[in-house]
């Protein structure tokens, strides 16, 4: 294969990586904006659990000192294409300047527990709705 091809897909990972970090925050935001402003759909509870998994999955990476396998998969790609770890276009450039900044483990490892906490404390302050509205069935007379 050729260089362009693997550089193709070191970008496109670049960009589920910052899709899924954006959907965790993003996330967290809509639901607090969605208690202020009562909107029934941050109640779902297939939407919350699979935020609650998304942030658990961060978390337990950090605290088990394993580096997410986006970042792996990104760093073996650019390799393949024969490019710097943050790429050579600007997509992938202003990617990188989003997600990866020079700071010590613990500063990834504390700033992705209290977002997990913060998403856990959402669930008691805007809680998902566990069973589905009863539906009525009119009635003909």
């Amino acid at each position: 294969m050729n260089n362009n091809f693997y550089g193709f897909l070191a970008d496109f990972t670049a960009v589920l990586h910052i899709a899924y970090a954006g959907t965790i925050v993003l996330g967290l935001v809509l639901i607090l904006c969605g208690f202020v402003m009562q909107w029934e759909w941050v109640r779902n509870r297939w939407l919350r659990g699979v935020h609650l998994t998304m942030i658990l999955i961060v978390v337990a990476e950090a605290w088990a000192g394993v580096t997410c396998p986006l970042t792996t998969w990104e760093d073996q790609l650019r390799t393949l294409a024969g490019q710097p770890f943050d790429g050579d276009s600007g997509l992938a450039k202003s990617i990188h300047f989003l997600l990866f900044f020079d700071a010590p483990w613990w500063v990834f490892t504390a700033c992705y527990t209290i977002c997990g906490m913060l998403i856990v404390m959402t669930l008691i302050l805007v809680p998902p709705q566990w069973r589905s509205p009863q539906k009525t069935v009119p009635q003909f007379e």
